[in-house]
């Protein structure tokens, strides 16, 4: 196909294909003149990938671009591929900034950067240490999602919102039973499809997650709703008569 058919399957724009191409993002196509190339099966499914990437995770293309290269030279390891494509997705915390920025004073000099301190340092991510621990798994202060813990756990706490170890168990048992769900499925793909999978799970399945919580939200404000009790358990749910 022509680059204008990519475009019209894709719904990209032909000055953003071109983009693509210029930026290194989307494979050249196979010329076939002076001013024409060939488009395959394969650059479509490239395109709705970076779309959904941009679209879906509003990725800035820097950040599309690790992952993309995580999937065309993927890791041997599916955890090691796994701690890239976190790193590569927001919230984006630096080492050690969570505790830099809270032990921070406007007023007086600098902090130390906390990332020379010795990895198993206990002052190093505590509140994140804490949790991770309580819920049995190993805390490790190099994987990317620990500082993004301590930054989340510390914008609570300077919010005063609460958090304490039976919330901090709740939340832990539900997504510890979402990944289990999750990496049954990495269990019968090769290692290369388990890192392919690693990479884009992490990136595409957060935004699921995310909404699924909110409408669980938005379900049972509904149905604490005044007169929704009285009017039986099952009435936020039922359907309305039709109407007429």
């Amino acid at each position: 196909m022509r680059i204008s058919e990519l475009a019209e399957r894709t719904g990209v724009s032909v000055p953003t294909l071109k983009f693509y191409l210029r930026e290194g993002l989307l494979d050249k196509g196979e010329t076939t003149a002076a001013t024409r190339a060939e488009y395959g099966a394969e650059h479509v499914d490239r395109v709705r990938l970076i779309s959904a990437l941009t679209a879906v995770r509003e990725l800035p293309l820097a950040r599309v671009r690790d992952i993309l290269r995580l999937i065309d030279h993927p890791a041997d390891d599916p955890v090691l591929a796994m701690g890239a494509a976190v790193s590569a997705l927001p919230p984006y915390v630096l080492p050690a900034d969570a505790a830099m920025r809270e032990s921070a004073d406007p007023a007086g000099p600098e902090p130390a950067d906390t990332r020379t301190r010795e990895p198993g340092d206990p002052v190093r991510y505590p509140r994140a240490r804490r949790a991770i621990e309580l819920l049995g798994m190993e805390f490790d202060p190099n994987w990317p999602a620990t500082a993004q813990l301590e930054a989340a756990l510390l914008g609570l706490e300077q919010a005063g919102l609460p958090w304490d170890d039976a919330r901090a168990k709740r939340y832990g048992a539900a997504m510890l039973s979402v990944a289990k769900q999750e990496l049954k499925t990495i269990a019968a793909m090769t290692p290369q499809q388990a890192v392919s999978y690693s990479v884009l799970g992490t990136a595409l399945y957060e935004p699921v997650l995310l909404a699924l919580r909110r409408l669980a939200h938005r379900s049972l404000i509904d149905q604490m709703a005044p007169g929704a009790a009285d009017a039986g358990p099952d009435a936020a749910t039922a359907p309305s008569p039709p109407a007429g």
